[in-house]
């Protein structure tokens, strides 16, 4: 694929496991940020560039950034996300909920490979008990994300 969809699709809304990922958000915030779903059926909104800047100085005292960076992951690293920001005409957004600017045309693309490589991962048949099970394919974000946050359960272990 090399061309972003161009035609409409329905308006992507959020599940109930979405409004518990942005409420998972707003909790480690001293007060709720607009731009998350708060209900079931609420738009999903693609994020403005640099939000992370604005939400950042929102984060409660005794919560660490760490925290705040994999809820935030977590929102925006999943399926209904990335079909938000792949629509055709689809608008960044402030930390209001306000449009600000229209995504690129790379950053749709990006997206819709994105959804992409979901759907294959999920369409794959289960291996069998003898053969084992290839690796997931990861994003260059998604590395770097590992190799930064590291494997906690080995840290456990280890200790």
């Amino acid at each position: 694929m090399e061309e972003p969809w161009t035609t409409d699709r329905q308006p992507v809304t959020a599940t109930e496991l979405d409004v518990k990922k942005a409420a998972a958000i707003n909790a480690l915030l001293l007060r709720p940020i607009d731009i998350l779903p708060i209900k079931a059926g609420d738009l999903i909104r693609p994020f403005a560039l640099g939000l992370w800047n604005e939400i950042r100085p929102l984060l409660k005292p005794d919560v660490p950034v760490m925290s705040l960076r994999r809820a935030t992951s977590a929102f925006l690293h999943s399926k209904r996300y990335y079909q938000a920001c792949a629509q055709p005409n689809s608008m960044r957004h402030d930390l209001a909920g306000n449009p600000v600017e229209q995504l690129s045309a790379e950053d749709r693309l990006a997206a819709q490979q994105r959804l992409i490589a979901l759907r294959q991962t999920q369409t794959k048949t289960a291996p069998h008990h003898d053969e084992p099970s290839p690796p997931p394919v990861l994003s260059k974000a998604e590395l770097i994300r590992a190799s930064l946050l590291g494997n906690r359960r080995t840290d456990r272990v280890a200790r």
